[in-house]
């Protein structure tokens, strides 16, 4: 399945570094498969937008997936991708970007005509070939009937698509340059959310997560002495504290680190998609380690 990785340390900015695809030893390579594409999103010091992306299609890719990259930023999100639409393309891979908000998603959505239909004119808001960035651009659109107001975008969006697609699971995690929010729905993947107190479990400790498979490590010094609220598609450290999201709940992280999280979505999609219903390459990418 696709990682998912968030990060906000606001109202602070901090440098932190990130390898999106670290390289695995020799078992790992035998026993598991490149993943489809990975991506970073950050805000530069004026709040616009940042992407980092490439699709893994050839030894040259990977050797730029497996570079570091230290940024500065308040909120990061971060991607590693295993294609269930669209084809591996820098276009189709995550974070996406509308309206200077930065998306990424971990999941699959199908009835793409359907959901095409319901956007309409919004549907120009998608520039790949995803059900993920289709799933932004009715959350953007969402958001904007609510005079800005995301939270009620997200659930919007998700609400419509879980009573009237065919849904295998709509993780997300969505920042502004002091925001974020995430959602788990159904209880398809797991999500993960941990509340970070300046210096980690121990108090004196910067952060340093690693996922696992070799996928993905971020370090950041600055939080040290300062606060963080992390999510993440798994437990990527020893920290006690890391909670599991319910399925159909929604978090939100203030500028301020304040979170709030409340059930959205308290019953199952009405047309739930199982392992067996999708087509073997979504399949496949649900299942990818």
């Amino acid at each position: 399945m696709c990682r998912l990785f968030g990060l906000s340390c606001a109202p602070r900015r901090a440098h932190a570094t990130f390898w999106l695809l670290d390289a695995p030893d020799s078992l790992s390579r035998q026993s598991h498969h490149d993943p489809d594409g990975t991506g970073l999103g950050y805000f530069a010091a004026d709040g616009t937008p940042r992407v980092d992306k490439a699709p893994i299609a050839a030894y040259q890719d990977r050797a730029f997936a497996q570079e570091a990259r230290r940024e500065e930023s308040a909120t990061f999100l971060a991607h590693v991708r295993f294609a269930s639409t669209g084809s591996l393309d820098t276009r189709n891979t995550h974070p996406f970007e509308q309206d200077g908000r930065l998306f990424a998603h971990n999941g699959v959505i199908e009835g793409l005509d359907k959901l095409d239909d319901h956007l309409g004119e919004d549907r120009s808001l998608v520039q790949g070939d995803t059900d993920s960035e289709r799933f932004f651009a009715l959350i953007s659109r969402e958001t904007r009937k609510y005079d800005g107001d995301v939270s009620a975008g997200i659930e919007q969006a998700a609400r419509w698509i879980a009573g009237n697609l065919p849904v295998y699971a709509l993780n997300l995690i969505l920042v502004t340059s002091d925001q974020l929010w995430a959602l788990r729905y159904p209880d398809t993947h797991d999500l993960y959310v941990l509340e970070r107190r300046a210096g980690g479990q121990h108090g004196s400790r910067h952060l340093d997560h690693s996922g696992s498979h070799g996928r993905m490590r971020i370090h950041c010094e600055r939080l040290t002495d300062h606060p963080s609220v992390v999510v993440a598609s798994e437990r990527m450290d020893d920290n006690p504290y890391w909670r599991e999201m319910q399925p159909g709940e929604l978090l939100h992280v203030g500028p301020d680190l304040h979170t709030t999280h409340r059930m959205i979505l308290p019953d199952a999609p009405a047309h739930r998609l199982s392992l067996d219903d999708l087509r073997p390459d979504a399949a496949a990418s649900q299942t990818a380690a």
